[in-house]
């Protein structure tokens, strides 16, 4: 099988109702790594940065309130958890499912800086997400017309002419997540108190299209 080729060895699946996950070993490192990170930014608390002041002596202390810190925490969370299961789904609305939660969160975690700068960059990064899920999910809807199914499995077994639909899909989904780092970085989110959860976004959105480019090469 094709996947073989793409994803490493084939360990099995996990059917759960709807949902089934499959077990290969990109999509069982994947999943480890998105957990693990998922774990340090639960345990872990962001830095506390001083900022040096220019003519004058002197650092300014950046204070960031908890309510703040516990939402961009939470988010975080939550997207760390929908990355790692969007690595094993095995149906393309499931995986474009979890796109959606990953980009609501990423939106989240970047709004919750409480700067005008960075709120212009999270509303941005709504719009764009939002009219992303058009794309990502009626490509979903045309492979699912065209073939009858959106098992990764059975695309994989058919071999149907799908280019514009697959086309289409990951339009959806560099609007949906692969261009959250960009928008974090329009917004100097590293330069942003409690920085740190910044860099779930940059995981999740350098998981999500490496799983992307392997389920569009599986299903071809």
């Amino acid at each position: 099988m094709l996947v073989e080729y793409i994803a490493g060895n084939f360990h099995g699946i996990i059917p759960l109702g709807d949902i089934v996950f499959y077990l290969t070993d990109f999509s069982l490192i994947a999943f480890i790594i998105a957990m693990l990170f998922t774990a340090i930014v639960y345990v872990t608390k962001p830095e506390k940065q001083l900022e040096a002041q220019v003519h004058e002596f002197g650092d300014k202390f950046n204070y960031v309130t908890v309510e703040e810190l516990k939402i961009r925490r939470f988010m975080s969370i939550v997207c760390g958890i929908a990355t790692a299961f969007s690595m094993l789904t095995g149906d393309l609305f499931d995986f474009a499912l979890f796109l959606a939660v990953i980009g609501i969160t990423n939106i989240g975690i970047v709004s919750a800086v409480k700067k005008e700068w960075v709120l212009n960059a999270a509303f941005h990064y709504g719009i764009i997400a939002i009219i992303s899920s058009l794309p990502l999910f009626g490509a979903a809807a045309l492979i699912l017309g065209k073939t009858g199914t959106l098992s990764i499995f059975e695309l994989a077994k058919n071999g149907h002419e799908l280019f514009y639909q697959k086309l289409l899909y990951a339009v959806g989904m560099i609007g949906e997540t692969g261009v959250a780092p960009f928008y974090a970085a329009k917004a100097e989110m590293f330069r942003a108190p409690g920085a740190p959860y910044i860099l779930m976004i940059h995981l999740s959105s350098l998981l999500v299209i490496v799983r992307t480019v392997e389920i569009l090469l599986t299903i071809s």
